[in-house]
C-alpha cells in the first residue's frame, strides 16, 4: 500500500498537486464497531475526523496538521470534546525554530524547538502514526518532545494481515516514554499507520476487521510478555520463614496499632506475631521494619482491571480487587495468570456484568435483549462462581426484579447502576442489595421520568444538585428506603471529585500529594477538566453539586448505611484518595482503614483468610514507615507489600511505569539458600 505522506512530500518537492486521499479506520470492541477515524491527506496537510461512542459517551475530535519535510508537525489544531464532554481547543505552531502551543494546561513556548516533536494532549490515534514515523527515521529511536520529556520507539516483529489482494506485511512498533504504559502500533511497509492495538477500542484499517480478534490476542500476549518479565524481576520469593522485625500491627477491628512486634510469614501464611526478642530456629529472612506499621492488604471494590493496573494496585497496598465489569474471557485469562504466579496482581473477585442491548449500551460482560436472556445471564454467572451480578444502564428496568430474584435464589448479591427511565427507589424495591455510584442514587431526585441516563446526561445533570433541597420528600423517601432495607452504597467519591471539580490548568485536589511523581504525560493529562464547564455558572453549579454529594453520603454514614470504598479509576493511588474522602464524610483514618480491610473481607465472605494480620491467615499486607491512623497520606509511602507471601517493593515497581518512588525498600537480610526455592504458587 503506498505511503500517503511519502507521495505528498514528493509532490511538494516536485511542485505538483497531490489529489486528496483518505485513510479510513474503524474502532472496534469484540461486540461492535464503536467509532471511526478518517484522515484526509492533501499535500502537506492532514485533516482528521475521529468519533467514538461506547456506553453513551466517547471523544469527538477534529484535527488539522501541517507536516514538515521530516514528517514533524509544524502547525496543528485540535478541537472537539473529550469522553466526558469537556471542550478541546488545542493549537501548536512552529515558525523559525520557535514553538508555541496552547492546550488545556495553558500556553507555552520554546525557542529551541528545532527537531523536537510536539505531542498533542488531545491528539487522535492518527497522531501516534506521526510519532512512530518520525521515530523510525531517527537513528536511535528517541526524540525530545514538547512540552517536555522524550518519546522512544522499539521495533518488533512483522506479521501478515488481510487476505487476497489486500494481504500485506506490517510491523509492530512500541511507543513509550510519556505515560504510564507503552502503546503498541502496527505500521505498514511504507510507514503508514495500520492499527493501534487494544483489547477494547482497537483501531484498525477499514476492510481488515477480520484480523481484529487476532490482534486483540496479540495485545494480550504483548502485555503478558511485559508483565511476566516484570514479575521475574520484582517478585521476591523466599524459601525460609520471613521475619519482619520491629513493626506495629494495625488491628482493623480495634482501630489501634500494637506495640512493636515481629511478624513471621512462612510461604503464603502468617505463622506468628511474636515478641521483639523472639528468635527463630534455623535460617530466616530478616526484614527490618524500623518501627513502621503493618496494615492488612486493602480491597479496591470498584475495578475494571486489566494487565496494566495489576502491578500498580499492588504497589499501593491493594491486594484484592472487586472487578465490576469486564470482558469475561480476558478477565479469566488474567486471573489464571495471576493465580499461577506468572503475573503480579491482586486477588480478583468478579461481578457478573449484565447490560441491555440499546444504541447506548456498554459493550461488556453479558448483553441481553429480553427478561429471559437476563435470567440466562444470571444463571451463567452463578454456574461460574461469580458472587454477585451488576445490572447496567440499558437494562430494561422491568426485568430487574426477576433478575434480582433469580440471583438471590442462586445465592448471588445484586448490585448495579440505576437503569435509564427509573430511579433508586424502584431498584431498591426490585431487590438491589447494593447501589453503585452516588450519582446513580441522587439523579433520581433531579430528573424527570422521560430523561435518558444512557447518555452523558447521567453526569451532566449532576449540576442540578446544586439547587436541590436535601430535605425534600423525594430525597427523604430514598434515604429512608436505603436505611430500612439495609442497602449498601458504593459512592465512588474520587471519580465524582474529578468529574465535578477538575479544572483546566490546575492540579486536581485529589492528586496534589503525588502528581509530581508521575511521568510528564500523565501530569499533563491530569491538569484538565473532565466536564464541559464553558457555560456561565456551570463551574459553580458543579462545585455545588459535589458539596451536595458529600452532604448526602455524610448523612448515609451517620444513619448507618454501609459504604463501600471503590474508585472506578483503576485503583492504585486513587484508592488512597477514596479513603481520604471517606474521612470527609465522617470516618476517622482508622475507620477508613477498617472499611478497606476487614469490613470488605467480611462483606465478600473472606474474613477467615484475609482482612487482618493474624496467625494462620494469608500473608497479604503492606509496610508503611509512619502511622496511617494519624494520616492516610502514609499509605502512598508503602515500603513493602506482601501478597500471598510474595514480597514486592514499591520502589522497584513504580519506576517501571515512569513514576518516581515515594519511599525506599527496607533492609532485607537473606541467608544463603540451602535448598531449592519453593514453587511460585505454593499450595493453599
Amino acid at each position: 500500500m503506498r505511503s500517503t505522506l511519502l507521495f505528498a512530500a514528493l509532490a511538494l518537492a516536485l511542485g505538483t498537486a497531490e489529489a486528496a486521499e483518505t485513510q479510513r479506520y474503524v474502532v472496534l470492541t469484540p461486540e461492535a464497531t464503536i467509532g471511526h477515524l478518517h484522515a484526509t491527506v492533501e499535500g502537506d496537510t492532514v485533516s482528521v475526523d475521529y468519533d467514538v461512542k461506547d456506553n453513551g459517551r466517547g471523544p469527538t475530535m477534529k484535527e488539522t496538521l501541517r507536516l514538515s519535510d521530516a514528517g514533524l508537525p509544524v502547525d496543528w489544531s485540535i478541537s472537539g470534546a473529550t469522553t466526558f464532554g469537556s471542550k478541546v481547543d488545542e493549537r501548536f505552531s512552529l515558525v523559525d525554530g520557535k514553538a508555541t502551543w496552547k492546550d488545556a494546561v495553558g500556553a507555552g513556548e520554546s525557542n529551541a524547538a528545532a527537531g523536537a516533536l510536539y505531542v498533542g494532549q488531545s491528539g487522535t490515534p492518527w497522531a501516534l502514526g506521526v510519532y512512530a514515523r518520525a521515530l523510525m527515521a531517527d537513528a536511535d529511536g528517541r526524540i525530545a518532545t514538547l512540552p517536555g520529556g522524550e518519546l522512544r520507539l522499539e521495533k518488533g516483529d512483522t506479521l501478515e494481515v488481510g487476505s487476497g489482494d489486500a494481504k500485506q506485511t506490517v510491523r509492530r512498533v512500541t511507543l513509550s516514554g510519556l505515560d504510564l504504559d507503552p502503546t503498541h502500533l502496527l505500521v505498514e511497509a511504507d510507514g503508514d499507520l495500520f492499527a493501534v492495538l487494544a483489547t477494547r477500542g482497537l483501531l484498525i484499517r477499514e476492510g481488515f476487521e477480520a484480523d481484529a480478534e487476532r490482534l486483540r490476542q496479540l495485545t494480550v500476549e504483548l502485555g503478558e510478555q511485559r508483565f511476566i518479565a516484570m514479575q521475574a524481576e520484582v517478585a521476591h520469593r523466599y524459601e525460609h520463614p520471613v521475619r519482619i522485625r520491629n513493626v506495629r500491627v494495625f488491628d482493623p477491628k480495634t482501630g489501634t496499632r500494637s506495640e512493636p512486634v515481629s511478624v513471621v510469614v512462612y510461604r503464603n501464611r502468617i505463622s506468628g506475631i511474636q515478641p521483639l526478642d523472639a528468635t527463630g530456629t534455623g535460617p530466616e529472612v530478616i526484614v527490618e521494619g524500623e518501627g513502621g506499621t503493618l496494615v492488612p492488604g486493602m480491597y479496591e471494590m470498584h475495578g475494571h482491571i486489566g494487565q496494566n493496573r495489576t502491578v500498580l494496585n499492588l504497589a499501593a497496598g491493594i491486594t484484592s480487587v472487586r472487578d465490576m465489569g469486564n470482558d469475561n474471557d480476558v478477565l479469566d485469562r488474567l486471573i489464571q495468570s495471576i493465580e499461577s504466579g506468572k503475573l503480579a496482581g491482586p486477588r480478583i473477585t468478579r461481578a457478573g456484568f449484565i447490560e441491555g442491548r440499546s444504541p447506548f449500551n456498554s459493550n461488556n460482560g453479558y448483553l441481553v435483549s429480553s427478561q429471559a436472556q437476563a435470567l440466562e445471564a444470571v444463571r451463567w454467572y452463578a454456574a461460574r462462581g461469580f458472587p454477585q451480578i451488576k445490572l447496567y444502564n440499558s437494562m430494561n428496568p422491568a426485568w430487574s426484579a426477576a433478575a434480582a430474584a433469580e440471583a438471590h435464589r442462586l445465592g448471588l448479591r445484586v448490585s448495579g447502576h440505576i437503569p435509564a427511565f427509573t430511579n433508586a427507589d424502584a431498584m431498591i424495591e426490585a431487590g438491589y442489595d447494593e447501589l453503585t455510584h452516588i450519582n446513580q442514587v441522587m439523579l433520581g431526585w433531579v430528573l424527570t421520568p422521560e430523561e435518558d441516563t444512557r447518555t452523558l446526561l447521567r453526569l451532566t445533570a449532576l449540576k442540578r444538585l446544586d439547587a436541590l433541597d436535601m430535605q425534600s420528600p423525594r430525597v427523604r423517601k430514598t434515604m429512608d428506603a436505603i436505611v430500612a432495607k439495609k442497602v449498601a452504597v458504593e459512592p465512588t467519591l474520587a471519580i465524582h471529585e474529578n468529574l465535578l471539580l477538575n479544572q483546566d490548568g490546575q492540579v486536581p485536589s485529589g492528586q496534589a500529594e503525588w502528581i509530581a511523581n508521575l511521568p510528564i504525560g500523565a501530569q499533563r493529562n491530569a491538569k484538565r477538566a473532565w466536564s464541559d464547564m464553558s457555560a456561565p455558572g456551570d463551574r459553580e453549579a458543579y462545585a455545588g453539586a459535589y458539596r451536595k454529594i458529600l452532604e448526602g453520603v455524610r448523612e448515609m454514614h451517620q444513619r448507618g448505611v454501609f459504604l463501600i470504598p471503590g474508585t472506578d479509576l483503576g485503583g492504585g493511588l486513587a484508592f488512597h484518595r477514596e479513603l481520604q474522602l471517606f474521612e470527609q464524610v465522617g470516618f476517622t483514618p482508622a475507620e477508613a482503614l477498617r472499611r478497606a480491610t476487614i469490613d470488605m473481607a467480611e462483606y465478600l465472605g473472606e474474613d477467615q483468610q484475609l482482612g487482618s494480620i493474624e496467625r494462620g491467615k494469608l500473608a497479604d499486607f503492606l509496610l508503611v514507615p509512619g502511622d496511617p491512623t494519624a494520616s492516610l497520606s502514609e499509605l502512598k509511602n508503602a515500603r513493602m507489600v506482601m501478597k500471598d507471601g510474595v514480597v514486592y517493593f514499591p520502589s522497584e515497581l513504580y519506576p517501571r511505569f515512569g513514576i518516581q518512588p515515594f519511599s525506599t525498600a527496607p533492609t532485607v537480610k537473606v541467608p544463603q539458600a540451602t535448598t531449592p526455592p519453593v514453587s511460585a504458587a505454593p499450595p493453599r
